[in-house]
């Protein structure tokens, strides 16, 4: 009988690994997005223990009005959801520059700006390479340039990512 209990223990545990997907090691790709101007990024995200990783990404934005970029970290915590869905939540921040284009009579050409930032999202993960997500991540400038070092910044993304 004890033997019978081992067992079923051992397969109990071996099942629930099975079950438990694991994030990739590295992921690559872009975040589509609109918000205050920054529409497009490249995002990388590294995976740091079992269920945690960071994420990388450069945006910019190049419009008619203003040229502008930012550089943003985040640490976030992933957790399974079942069937190749995850959803993830994690805090970060980073830096960003601003080139308004010129105005008669103002001084207001831009700067630089630092701000901290939020992020909520869930994702697939398909059966090939491909990960998509849609996430939310709340932005406020905390220092730099006073157009943005005191704006509340609601992006919203699409993420296309490659796994490897």
């Amino acid at each position: 009988m004890k033997i019978l209990n081992f067992l079923s223990v051992i397969l109990l545990f071996a099942s629930i690994s099975v079950g438990a997907q694991e994030i990739s090691d590295h992921a690559l790709g872009l975040r589509l997005g609109d918000s205050d101007g920054f529409g497009a990024e490249v995002s990388y995200q590294k995976s740091i223990g079992r269920y945690n990783r960071a994420e990388f990404s450069l945006g910019w934005r190049d419009s008619r009005n203003f040229d502008a970029f930012k550089l943003a970290a985040l640490y976030q915590w992933v957790r399974p959801i079942e069937g190749g869905f995850h959803w993830y939540y994690g805090v970060g921040g980073g830096v960003g520059s601003v080139d308004f284009a010129p105005v008669p009579n103002s001084d207001d050409d831009g700067g630089v700006f630092v701000f901290a930032a939020g992020d909520i999202g869930i994702e697939y993960n398909f059966g090939i390479p491909l990960l998509l997500s849609l996430d939310f991540r709340p932005e406020i400038g905390v220092l730099g340039y006073d157009g943005f070092s005191d704006n509340f910044d609601f992006d919203i993304g699409l993420g296309v990512r490659y796994q490897f």
